[in-house]
């Protein structure tokens, strides 16, 4: 069994709109998949992922019959928190759930088209460079940046890695793949569906940290190296 189609994405209505209760059932099956990446650095990124799906089921749960869909969460949001709106509550756990997932994405479409480093084709650091890269790099200060960087150190193979998804079964190579691809099927277009949301309500909240904030996230994974616990680290 596959790790990613344990609970698999399902078809977006036409209009897109995304179901809320499906959507953190599916999502909830994902933090393992930082497990597979080898290094600590991921795993921060996978509690920060726990962090916000708690805190959107948490708003889900006080009214699902309101909340039905993600974007009746961050619309009423807007008009409760206004000014505030939407650097709070749920509207900003999805903002950054979002962009763990885009990784995920990014990462597995890569592998998927069979990108590699002509030097190391046998690791997946081109994959999860481009994935860094593209969801979250511009989010972080370089020291932030330096943080992820050396965490490709500790890249796993990437016959390790397509293992891994498999649960550790003895899978072929091409079989793993075709799973990553049927994953993608409606797991890409429910990502794409959230960033459009985000930009039809004006909602994304585009920027850089400073370099105090870039410090404040290494301290962060410093501490949770040694068994702390702090704030989101993808910057929430």
């Amino acid at each position: 069994m596959s790790l990613l189609l344990d609970n698999q994405f399902a078809e977006l209505p036409a209009d897109k709109s995304v179901d809320t209760k499906t959507f953190l059932d599916n999502v909830s099956t994902l933090p393992p998949f930082f497990d597979c990446l080898g290094s600590k650095v991921f795993s921060i990124i996978k509690s920060d992922i726990n962090g916000n799906i708690t805190k959107i089921r948490a708003v889900y749960d006080q009214d699902p019959a309101k909340y039905v869909t993600l974007q009746d969460i961050v619309e009423a949001e807007r008009e409760t928190h206004k000014g505030e709106w939407p650097k709070v509550g749920a509207t900003l756990a999805l903002m950054w759930l979002k962009r763990g997932l885009r990784f995920i994405q990014v990462l597995l479409q890569s592998l998927a088209d069979g990108d590699r480093d002509e030097n190391n084709p046998n690791l997946i650091r081109v994959n999860i460079t481009k994935a860094y890269e593209h969801a979250l790099k511009r989010y972080h200060g370089w020291i932030v940046q330096k943080v992820f960087s050396a965490a490709l150190i500790a890249a796993p193979y990437r016959s390790n890695f397509l293992k891994a998804l498999s649960k550790g079964e003895e899978v072929k190579d091409e079989d793993c793949l075709a799973n990553v691809h049927l994953f993608l099927v409606n797991y890409t277009p429910t990502v794409d569906a959230i960033y459009e949301m985000y930009s039809n309500l004006n909602a994304e909240l585009d920027y850089t940290p400073c370099f105090s904030s870039a410090h404040s996230y290494l301290s962060e994974v410093c501490s949770r190296g040694r068994g702390g616990s702090g704030s989101s680290p993808t910057g929430a």
